[in-house]
């Protein structure tokens, strides 16, 4: 089953419009979703996965609402969640005991962060696990001490985030800063509409010579990332996005009961994907480079 034959949703004004057609869909009791998952399992019945697909799209779109402080069209980031959720309904087991949903939020959670990596361009490929942690959770963690003013935090409220993250404070202020360029240059001065507010901007940055390389270079390592994720098969990219990607990382015990493996064998996966990626990218970004020189 493929993303074309679900609703589309589009711009922010046909979201109610994608919510409606959506509840169209019935949710399903626990048996109902338990023999239609073994349908799917065994039989690759596709009515089943669609049943079982569309049943779930407002988990997805109740996932994609979270994320729309990001700054990228909500219909992108639903539409990745329902990638999410379609790669969790053909691993799904119904035999494990748990709902279908509960194991699907991962996966959609997982789908909609690699695209807000991808589409912010976040780092390069020596973003830390303490970076994306901030990525994904420094504005739930200003909202909890009601630090909404828009600039610099002040110094106690910097210490209470880095505590409460387990981040260093000078983590906390770059990454506060990095996400704070939502409003627009375009913006007027004043009421009356006369100037903007790039007029009053003075350009002491980086020459355009040095912009295009530093561009280049980001470039270069997130193709670098990408072709080394596809080095990894199905378990050890969803044991390495679960432990290294998540907001809130998956435990070992937790994917040992996926995967139906000891937590030391999970661990062990996590680590050669690691080395795996790590290699891979280094590897592609020399070659990268070096072809660009």
């Amino acid at each position: 089953m493929t993303t074309a034959t679900l609703p589309a949703v589009g711009t922010e004004g046909s979201l109610s419009r994608y919510i409606a057609e959506i509840r169209r869909f019935p949710l399903l009791e626990p048996q109902q979703e338990y023999m239609l998952a073994k349908r799917l399992r065994e039989h690759a019945d596709t009515s089943a996965a669609h049943k079982l697909i569309t049943s779930h799209l407002r988990l997805v779109v109740k996932i994609a609402m979270g994320y729309r402080g990001y700054g990228l069209p909500v219909g992108e980031v639903v539409s990745e969640g329902n990638i999410g959720l379609m790669q969790a309904v053909k691993r799904f087991d119904p035999e494990r005991g748990f709902r279908l949903a509960t194991y699907a939020m991962w996966w959609i959670r997982a789908s909609i962060q690699e695209y807000i990596l991808r589409s912010w361009s976040l780092v390069k490929m020596g973003t830390t696990a303490n970076q994306k942690k901030l990525f994904f959770n420094l504005r739930k963690a200003k909202n909890h001490i009601s630090a909404l003013e828009d600039g610099d935090l002040r110094p106690d409220q910097v210490q209470v985030i880095a505590k409460r993250l387990g981040v260093h404070e000078h983590e906390v202020v770059e990454m506060n800063r990095r996400l704070g360029g939502d409003s627009s240059l375009n913006s007027p001065l004043r009421i009356d509409g006369d100037g903007e507010w790039q007029d009053t901007l003075v350009d002491d940055g980086a020459s355009q010579e040095a912009l295009l390389m530093a561009s280049e270079e980001s470039g270069n390592r997130r193709t670098a990332l990408d072709g080394a994720l596809g080095l990894l098969n199905q378990r050890e990219r969803r044991i390495f996005e679960a432990r290294r990607l998540l907001d809130e990382p998956l435990t070992l015990e937790a994917l040992s009961e996926e995967f139906g493996v000891s937590r030391e064998r999970i661990r062990q996966i996590e680590v050669r994907a690691y080395e795996k990626v790590q290699a891979a990218v280094r590897s592609n970004v020399a070659r990268l480079e070096q072809a660009a020189a």
